[in-house]
């Protein structure tokens, strides 16, 4: 972009900051980190609710700031939520609705998955972009897994650019960081023996903050934590092996979702350790950014992609929600989201407002004063007056858009959520789930024979939804030889 239009667009963004009268102590150009956790599922923290792990400082973020209770992301794999919280759209109108490649179709599928574009277009204006016109430098440390070569976050806006390429999980959780031809070579070649990605990537955090202290920044720290594979320090493994075989755990520890076994208790003493060290690392970059001398000019985002991953080869349990990773029950898509603006939010408050990641772009945008530009954050809306607790957003429904199959049990299906109620649609068997989540967020009582009228409505909602955003839907699989499993 030609330096004259980004600095015409940086002179209409700070006047845009003063008109929505920022709050004494609120700098107009405000530092944002978003940290982003891979399969990180709502009640995996203490703040949460988890009596397994060990999350001191992600509690302490939320006792400083918001915490949302009724989060969601936009999809319940990884891909298509990170497209939506660089875009401000819903996935099924970028067409990448499924993890970065996909699994393919199978000839015991009913249904013909559909065909995702496998990156996040070039020509979306991603939040780092839009930020970048608007002064700030951007960094991207972490995962990507939104396109291969000439996808890649440095082609999408990022300055600086550690560890972010096409896969979707690092070869190894310890250096020299590789399995087979897959490394990442830079932090190989800069680092030690017994050396750790996510304290790695923690301290590529730190440098980022300690070298862009003096400018406005934009820091996206998007670990591979707590993704598979599960591999920990071993002191941390041995404490939460201790603590493990201390429980006596109520009722049966699995329990089985559409016939794919789930796991029902937290216990795992690798994915606790992982746990946390993730959560050390948001102490440590909170400890650089007051060492610099700017926490009170620091927003601090915490969220994940995606529900845990509990069934098939669970790490997790997201009782008391349902079902994890994959599936488009509470547990696959409700995801801790806490926010911590300097000056702005009240301490330790909570939120029951119905939020999605795809919320984030209009969020940033309007906290740092940047224009939004063209149909970005269309999807979105911006949680501002949530934050200053003066108000909620104009919003009537939630809509989650999955026509995939998923090696965790799920099949190409859709969900809205409305008010207290949720639908579930399976579009091989064409059944669907009727839930009132104010009474049941379990989902366990299918109220949709009883509620036939307000069933059709959210069904025939969820139908135009779809023809709105020009989703794609999946259809016959003429190779079909067996049944898909189809609830």
């Amino acid at each position: 972009m030609p330096r004259s239009i980004a600095l015409l667009l940086l002179l209409v963004a700070l006047a845009a900051g003063t008109a929505q009268g920022q709050p004494a102590g609120a700098p107009a150009r405000p530092n944002v980190v978003l940290i982003l956790i891979d399969d990180l599922g709502w009640a995996d923290t203490g703040v949460y609710g988890s009596a397994f792990y060990e999350t001191p400082h992600v509690d302490r973020l939320a006792a400083d700031g918001v915490r949302f209770t009724r989060a969601y992301a936009a999809s319940p794999v990884c891909s298509p939520t990170r497209s939506s919280i660089m875009s401000g759209k819903h996935p099924a109108r970028l067409n990448q609705t499924d993890w970065i490649p996909g699994a393919g179709d199978a000839p015991d599928h009913r249904l013909r998955t559909v065909r995702d574009t496998n990156r996040l277009p070039r020509s979306e204006v991603t939040i780092a972009e839009a930020l970048g016109d608007n002064g700030y430098v951007t960094g991207h440390i972490g995962k990507w897994h939104l396109g291969a070569e000439g996808h890649q976050p440095e082609d999408q806006g990022f300055d600086v650019n550690v560890a972010g390429n096409r896969h979707g999980s690092p070869p190894d959780y310890f250096w020299p960081y590789e399995r087979g031809d897959y490394q990442l070579e830079a932090l190989a070649a800069t680092g030690e023996e017994g050396e750790y990605l996510t304290t790695r990537l923690g301290e590529e955090a730190v440098a980022f903050i300690e070298q862009h202290r003096a400018e406005p920044f934009f820091l996206h720290l998007a670990h591979y934590a707590v993704h598979t594979p599960l591999q920990a320090p071993d002191s941390l493994v041995r404490k939460y092996r201790a603590k493990a075989e201390a429980m006596d755990p109520e009722g049966p520890v699995m329990g089985e979702e559409h016939g794919h076994k789930w796991l029902r208790v937290q216990n795992n003493p690798v994915f606790a350790a992982m746990v946390e060290t993730m959560d050390r690392t948001v102490g440590r970059v909170r400890a650089a950014l007051r060492a610099a001398g700017i926490a009170e000019e620091t927003i601090v985002i915490f969220t994940s992609d995606n529900g845990g991953l509990a069934t098939a080869r669970p790490s997790t349990s997201n009782l008391p929600l349902r079902a994890g990773k994959g599936w488009l029950y509470e547990g696959g898509t409700r995801v801790p989201f806490i926010v911590h603006w300097p000056g702005v939010t009240a301490p330790g408050r909570v939120s029951e407002v119905p939020v999605t990641s795809t919320d984030l772009y209009d969020t940033i945008a309007e906290m740092t004063g940047t224009p939004v530009p063209g149909n970005q954050g269309i999807d979105g809306r911006s949680l501002v007056p949530v934050l200053r607790g003066q108000g909620t957003i104009d919003r009537e429904r939630l809509y989650w858009h999955y026509p995939h199959y998923h090696g965790g049990g799920n099949v190409p299906s859709g969900a809205l959520r409305s008010g207290p109620y949720k639908l579930v649609q399976y579009f091989g068997s064409g059944e669907v789930e009727l839930y009132d989540l104010s009474r049941d967020l379990r989902e366990h009582s299918d109220l949709s024979g009883e509620r036939p009228a307000l069933t059709d409505s959210l069904r025939r909602a969820l139908r135009s939804w779809r023809e709105r955003v020009d989703a794609q839907m999946p259809t016959p699989n003429p190779n079909y030889d067996g049944p898909d499993g189809s609830p």
